[in-house]
């Protein structure tokens, strides 16, 4: 239709996304093309349709999908009780290729030094006091195991601080002993979950089902949690299978994800990365980078394959999606009532509001007036209209002077709180009939 306005700000939000892509491009990085991103887009939204069909929880908008035992720390994750996660160390045994701890600020000197999770738990007790508890602590690495007096001191002073928080542990299991097992059940450890790698030798990866066992004997939750790497699926066949056997209560299956660090590894394994790379544009701040393409086709087709052979163990796939739906909540929570136009969407956690241009803004205005809504954010610059998305109906059919229908769109916003300011940033436009609102 002709509307200058609304063309020229959807062009707007598309050159964002292909400078983006552009620019990482530039540096040898290597990208789906476009179509190819949008066929696997809707085979993914296939499965999705077949799995919600089956009885699978559809969570977070569609970023979290699950099956059977889902941990209480994944509910938190994005949850209103909130989780954080901390390190006692960055060393590490491994040299996974894909690790994205790199990008982490201070990295080498937490490295070296350790990690201050003292100072972490001590500010995390203090921004919750007269609040809400938080639900669920995380500690991870590096390897926690590879300091374990100051693992059970992380746990014990976690314990103390959030008595009634659900507490989680990632490790390798390489260093997991019996005596280690019984100490960190006895300083509160509630779940266990064990960073399984798809390319570990067959030597390993039995070390580490026999580290599964020993910990069922001893914490109460015990789970693994790996990123899932296109092209493994006989493999993670058989790794689903041998979990199940072990009695595992559940797994993590995440999207495997690029950490902008290490390309010519993932260069010389042929993975390219998602295109588009986000559903929403946004300069996330989640370290954990880029998400590959066919991860989540892979994902979605084990989990169907794992309903159909009757696994027992709870399956979750966790999209890098759903790692920014935490993030989302804990900035756009903040501005609930912040401006009558705006709603806090429970789903995906972004700030809404519907939005006309152009020609469409008159008589917009001039239905919402006849139904009392004054509740509007004109934007003279961008030649817009924005109003609550509750009025939509009031438009279903308003003409333009021309006598073209109007064309209402969903605008999300995220809010920006840094020093002393806060502000509103608008990073996505679409039209009303495929909005997930």
């Amino acid at each position: 239709m002709d509307n200058e306005a609304l063309t020229r700000a959807q062009a707007e939000y598309a050159a964002v996304e292909r400078r983006y892509v552009d620019a990482l491009r530039d540096k040898g990085l290597r990208f789906q093309s476009r179509e190819e991103g949008l066929v696997e887009q809707a085979r993914c939204a296939q499965l999705r349709r077949r799995l919600a069909d089956e009885g699978t929880t559809v969570r977070n908008a569609g970023a979290s999908l699950s099956c059977g035992y889902l941990s209480p720390a994944c509910v938190a994750c994005t949850g209103v009780g909130g989780s954080e996660t901390f390190s006692t160390t960055f060393r590490c045994h491994r040299d996974c290729y894909f690790c994205f701890n790199h990008n982490v600020a201070d990295y080498e000197r937490f490295f070296h030094e350790g990690c201050p999770w003292e100072e972490g738990l001590e500010r995390a007790a203090a921004e919750r006091r007269g609040g809400r508890d938080l639900a669920c602590i995380g500690l991870t690495g590096g390897e926690p195991l590879l300091d374990l007096e100051n693992a059970i001191r992380f746990l014990k002073r976690a314990h103390q601080l959030f008595p009634n928080a659900h507490l989680r542990m990632y490790t390798s299991g390489d260093l997991l002993t019996e005596e280690a097992a019984q100490r960190l059940r006895d300083a509160g450890l509630d779940e266990i979950r064990f960073s399984v790698k798809d390319d570990d030798a067959p030597a390993m990866q039995q070390k580490v089902l026999d580290a599964m066992r020993l910990a069922k004997r001893y914490i109460p939750s015990v789970m693994a949690e790996m990123p899932v790497i296109p092209g493994a699926e006989v493999h993670m066949k058989d790794l689903l299978r041998r979990f199940d056997e072990v009695g595992l209560d559940g797994i993590n299956l995440l999207e495997f994800c690029f950490p902008f660090c290490n390309w010519p590894e993932f260069d010389r394994r042929g993975f390219s990365l998602k295109n588009p790379p986000f559903d929403v544009m946004y300069d996330y701040g989640y370290s954990g980078g880029l998400a590959v393409a066919g991860s989540e086709e892979l994902i979605l087709t084990l989990m169907l394959w794992a309903r159909d052979e009757g696994l027992r163990l709870g399956l979750h796939y966790c999209s890098l999606d759903n790692k920014h739906r935490s993030e989302m909540r804990q900035k756009n929570e903040r501005a609930k009532g912040l401006h009558p136009c705006l709603s806090f969407d429970e789903q995906d956690f972004f700030l809404k509001a519907a939005k006309v241009f152009g020609p469409d803004v008159e008589p917009a205005r001039a239905a919402l007036q006849k139904v009392g809504c004054a509740d509007v954010m004109e934007d003279a610059d961008e030649g817009s209209l924005a109003f609550p998305l509750g009025q939509l109906p009031a438009l279903t059919s308003v003409r333009r002077a021309d006598g073209l229908p109007i064309e209402p769109q969903v605008c999300w916003f995220v809010y920006e709180v840094g020093g002393d300011d806060a502000y509103l940033t608008d990073v996505a436009l679409c039209p009303v009939r495929c909005s997930t609102t």
